[in-house]
C-alpha cells in the first residue's frame, strides 16, 4: 500500500509537505492551491479515485474539504484497506455555526450527498429537530430543502464556500454557491447545554400514561394500544409519520419523541389545540393540520408511516395511494377490521392485527381488582 496522507482544507494555507507527494488527489478547487509537478487526479468518482490511490507506488496526498474524517474520504480509503495519516482542518459544519455565532453541540448533522433518499431523510430530520446542519449534494440543494420545509417554521441559512475569500451566508433563494452547508433553525435560542453531543435523543420510555397528556373526557389512545402500535409505525429520525384523526395527539407525540417528523391531522380545531399543547409539553415538534381527511391529505408530503385513528374507508384508500411503508389503523368497532385487512393486502402490504384489551390493577376499599379498558383492534400493514 502507498503512503497516503489526507489533508483537510478550510481555506487556509496547505502544509508544505503536500508538495512532496507524487500523486495528488482532490477536487479541482483544492488542487489549484498546490504548486507541484506531481500527477493529479481530480476527484469525481470516489471509487475510481480510491483505486488510483491504491495502484500508486509513491507518496499520495489526498485533499478534501474541512475534516475529511467527518462524512469524508477517510471512510472510503479505510474500507479499501488504506491506513491513511489524517491532517484535519476545521469542518464546514463547525465553520457554519461559528459564522452564525451559535453553539452546535446540540445540532443534528445529516448528509444528503450521494445517497438514495438522502433529501427525503435529511428534510424529515429538519422537520423534527430545531437545529440541523445538512451537507448538501446534487438533487439536495438549498432550494429543494427549502421547498420541502414549507409548512414548518424554520429559518434557513446557506453557508457557501466557507473559508474562501468569497464565502457568504444567504437564504436559500439568495446568491449561494457550491459547496455549501444548509443550517435550519426553529428559533434563535442557543439551546440547552447537555453532556451528549448531537441533537438526537432516545426517549426515556414510551407508551406514556394518559395523565402525561391533556385530553378531553378520556378521548385518547390508551397507553397499551400505543405500546403495540409504535413498533409497527417504527418512528425514527429521517421518517415522516402522519397521525390521521389525531385527537389529543398522544400517538403524534410518542412518534416525535423517537425523532420522527410528524404531521397530526384532525378536523376539530379544539383537538388541534390539544395536540399543540401536548407537543409543547413533551418538547417535540409536531406540525398540526386542521381539516377533514381525506381532502386535507392531498397537499401533505408523502409519509413513511401512517396511524389511522379516525375516518372511513375513503381515508384509508387515500392513505394507501401515497404508498407509505407502514400503516396502522385503530378501531373501536369490529366492522371495519376485515375490510381494512383486505384493502392492505390488495395494496401489496404484509398484513396483521391484534385486539388490545388491558385489565389494569386498581385499588378498591383496601383490596385490588382488575379494571377493564375498552378493547381496540389494530390492523397493520408493511411493505
Amino acid at each position: 500500500m502507498p503512503e497516503v496522507t489526507v489533508y483537510g482544507h478550510d481555506g487556509g494555507p496547505l502544509p508544505p509537505a503536500v508538495a512532496d507527494a507524487t500523486l495528488l488527489v482532490g477536487g479541482a478547487r483544492h488542487l489549484g492551491h498546490v504548486d507541484s509537478p506531481a500527477e493529479r487526479v481530480v476527484m469525481g468518482s470516489v471509487p475510481a479515485a480510491v483505486d488510483r490511490v491504491i495502484a500508486h507506488s509513491g507518496p499520495v496526498a489526498v485533499l478534501a474539504s474541512g475534516d475529511p474524517g467527518f462524512f469524508g474520504i477517510v471512510r472510503a480509503l479505510r474500507r479499501a484497506g488504506v491506513d491513511p495519516v489524517v491532517r484535519p482542518a476545521v469542518s464546514s459544519v463547525a465553520q457554519a455555526f461559528a459564522r452564525l455565532g451559535l453553539p452546535w453541540d446540540d445540532a443534528v448533522v445529516v448528509s444528503a450527498h450521494g445517497r438514495d433518499g438522502g433529501l427525503r431523510r435529511a428534510v424529515n430530520v429538519c422537520r423534527a429537530y430545531p437545529k440541523v446542519a445538512v451537507l448538501t449534494g446534487p438533487g439536495a440543494e438549498p432550494p429543494e430543502i427549502a421547498a420541502a420545509l414549507a409548512g414548518w417554521p424554520r429559518r434557513i441559512v446557506v453557508a457557501s464556500r466557507l473559508g474562501a475569500a468569497d464565502e457568504r451566508l444567504t437564504g436559500p433563494d439568495g446568491h449561494w454557491a457550491e459547496p455549501n452547508v444548509v443550517v435550519t433553525l426553529a428559533d434563535a435560542d442557543a439551546g440547552s447545554a447537555g453532556w451528549l453531543a448531537g441533537g438526537v435523543r432516545v426517549p426515556a420510555g414510551w407508551a406514556l400514561p394518559e395523565d402525561s397528556f391533556t385530553h378531553r373526557a378520556s378521548m385518547i389512545t390508551k397507553a397499551e394500544v400505543r405500546a403495540v402500535a409504535l413498533p409497527h409505525l417504527a418512528p425514527a429520525p429521517g421518517a415522516l409519520v402522519w397521525d390521521v384523526g389525531a385527537g389529543s395527539g398522544s400517538v403524534s407525540v410518542e412518534c416525535g419523541r423517537f425523532g420522527a417528523a410528524v404531521v397530526a391531522i384532525d378536523r376539530d380545531p379544539a383537538a388541534a389545540d390539544l395536540v399543540r399543547a401536548n407537543a409543547v409539553r413533551h418538547a417535540v415538534d409536531v406540525r398540526v393540520v386542521t381539516g377533514a381527511a381525506p381532502g386535507v391529505l392531498a397537499d401533505l408530503p408523502d409519509p413513511d408511516a401512517v396511524f389511522v385513528g379516525g375516518g372511513g374507508p375513503d381515508v384509508l384508500a387515500a392513505v394507501l395511494t401515497r404508498r407509505p411503508s407502514r400503516v396502522v389503523a385503530a378501531y373501536a368497532a369490529l366492522e371495519p377490521v376485515g375490510a381494512t385487512a383486505d384493502a392492505l393486502t390488495a395494496a401489496g402490504y404484509a398484513t396483521g392485527g391484534v385486539q388490545v384489551q388491558a385489565n389494569r390493577l386498581a385499588e378498591i376499599a383496601g383490596r385490588h381488582r382488575l379494571a377493564a379498558t375498552n378493547p381496540v383492534t389494530l390492523v397493520w400493514g408493511s411493505r
